[in-house]
């Protein structure tokens, strides 16, 4: 029978082990925790870009712009399904675009009696200026990083919104999480109500905000 010091040693390294969480878990936490400070830090910055146009189009209406874009025109039920967002939202958040001038609303191709959300030629003017300067912030935040840093990133970045959005397609309809809870997408950077609209062409009070550091 082995020594009952030994016994109570063998005993306390297991409950150790038992209480340190394992690689797996540890490696969880801690992807876990740098989405939560990259969340934070995107916010802090807004991911807006840098020179006059830093934050001059919030996070709703550059991602609509975004999408219109990309997919060219579409309903809002189809906009609405492509962003993982319900159909109201994406009326509000359009509504002050509409407004502006950096979209349109116009005839289907093929369907004449719907209507489609088109991107404007000054939506994508003011898409184009968005962009450069959003890209020119990644350039200065990743200005160390080699090219082959940046494509994994980006992949795994990627890979990752998109199995947020297949599990919050997979969960029950009571357990969906909130739709984007912005109001009324403003091109001017700041949100606002869907009842107000305002003058692209006016620099926002967040563009004169100073860098982040």
């Amino acid at each position: 029978m082995p020594p009952i010091q030994d016994m109570t040693s063998a005993a306390s390294a297991s409950r150790e082990r038992t209480a340190e969480p394992s690689d797996d878990a540890a490696l969880l936490d801690a992807l876990q925790h740098q989405v939560a400070v990259f969340a934070r830090r995107a916010e802090q910055t807004r991911l807006g870009g840098v020179g006059q146009v830093r934050n001059s189009m919030d996070r709703a209406a550059y991602l609509l712009l975004n999408r219109l874009d990309q997919e060219g025109p579409m309903g809002v039920k189809a906009l609405a399904a492509g962003m993982g967002i319900d159909s109201s939202t994406v009326t509000r958040q359009v509504a002050p675009l509409v407004d502006t001038g950096l979209v349109k609303r116009t005839s289907h191709p093929e369907d004449g009696r719907a209507v489609v959300l088109q991107l404007s030629a000054r939506g994508l003017a003011k898409l184009d200026e968005v962009r450069s300067s959003r890209r020119a912030l990644m350039a200065q935040v990743t200005a160390d990083w080699t090219e082959d840093e940046r494509n994994s990133f980006t992949t795994l970045l990627t890979r990752l919104n998109g199995s947020f959005a297949s599990r919050a397609a997979r969960l029950p309809s009571g357990e969906q999480p909130g739709t984007d809870a912005e109001p009324a997408a403003n091109p001017e950077g700041e949100p606002t109500e869907s009842s107000r609209t305002t003058d692209p062409s006016k620099p926002s009070d967040s563009s004169k905000s100073s860098e982040p550091s």
